[in-house]
């Protein structure tokens, strides 16, 4: 049987009874965990293992969100500390080359990291540019603020994840640098035209290959006056399918926010019509996660081989010692620590 097509989150650091009911009867995608999840190295492979074994399927994706600096939910000390986005972009600014070969490295250091804990996605890149006025919410997350620097430094952070043994979600599509306020709490409303827009779709445009990407819970007023991104029909035919030219899985972002309006279940159905490959929900409350599996197909057609097309792209790395590579990247992003 193909799997649902949704992203499923957990309360704790091991699925409960009811929760491993849920995934068996359901067969989400994918799970995703938070910090609340983690404890350990060994308990992250348990639990990847458990969720993998009730949708009997050994490359069922396991989530997670690890960008480095505010974001970075697997940490000291079972695992390395990762700078900020911005910190790449700050080298740039010297060094170029440098902090190209630094992007890449840490690409590839964050998915040794995570594959080594049974994780094999991670919800990052960042391709969002910031602007004066802007919520803080992507701030640093952000590889700085031009669209040529972000693409190159993001697309060889992306590259090395991918040697790492990752696959990267670049986020948020079709750019959240706009917003005014912060899409977790409500809903942002763009006003900015469609030449404006154009330079915030660059980075998306130029990594387009990539194999999968996370939409904005955001109103373009210039690309659909009534909807966000991730419930717009009009914006993921148009501008992420069309113009950005995007044809790897698409994800919505978390359908808890407060971005979204109306019930779980009318959140889901709404992102799936609109375009969304896979539905995402994050906060682990069994009752809405119930809403979502409802409201999610079951995999298949396009999507479905989006989603092979995506898990194709994954291998495992090389083995390598990287003790020398650690402390190198630690010394040239993280003096404070080094």
């Amino acid at each position: 049987m193909s799997p649902r097509a949704f992203v499923l989150g957990c309360a704790g650091t091991a699925l409960d009874a009811d929760e491993r009911e849920f995934v068996a009867v359901t067969e989400p995608w994918g799970l995703i965990l938070f910090r609340r999840n983690v404890e350990s190295p060994e308990q992250l492979r348990a639990l990847a293992a458990s969720f993998r074994s009730l949708v009997g399927r050994d490359d069922a994706p396991v989530l997670v969100d690890q960008e480095g600096g505010r974001v970075q939910r697997l940490g000291p000390p079972h695992w390395a500390r990762h700078p900020a986005a911005a910190r790449y972009a700050e080298l740039h600014d010297r060094d170029p080359e440098r902090a190209l070969a630094l992007a890449r490295l840490g690409g590839e250091l964050t998915a040794r990291d995570l594959r080594a804990s049974g994780i094999t996605v991670d919800c990052a890149p960042v391709l969002d540019l910031p602007v004066e006025g802007a919520s803080s919410v992507i701030g640093d997350r952000a590889f700085g603020r031009d669209p040529v620097t972000v693409a190159a430094l993001a697309g060889g952070w992306a590259e090395g994840l991918m040697a790492g043994g990752a696959l990267p979600v670049v986020k948020h599509v079709p750019g959240h640098g706009r917003a005014a306020v912060d899409s977790h709490l409500e809903l942002p409303v763009v006003d900015a035209d469609r030449a404006a827009l154009e330079r915030d779709f660059a980075p998306f445009r130029a990594l387009n290959h990539l194999p999968m990407a996370m939409t904005a819970h955001i109103v373009f007023r210039a690309l659909d006056p009534e909807r966000p991104v991730t419930t717009s029909k009009r914006a993921i035919d148009a501008v992420i399918r069309g113009e950005i030219g995007f044809d790897g899985l698409l994800l919505s972002d978390d359908l808890s926010m407060e971005a979204l309006k109306g019930s779980l279940g009318e959140r889901a159905a709404a992102a799936s019509a609109a375009g969304c490959d896979m539905l995402l929900h994050c906060n682990g409350r069994m009752a809405e996660a119930r809403a979502v599996a409802e409201a999610a197909p079951v995999l298949d057609g396009r999507a479905a081989e989006r989603a092979a097309a995506a898990l194709s792209r994954l291998s495992a790395p090389t083995p390598r010692d990287l003790g020398a590579d650690r402390a190198a990247f630690a010394a040239a992003m993280l003096p404070a620590e080094a």
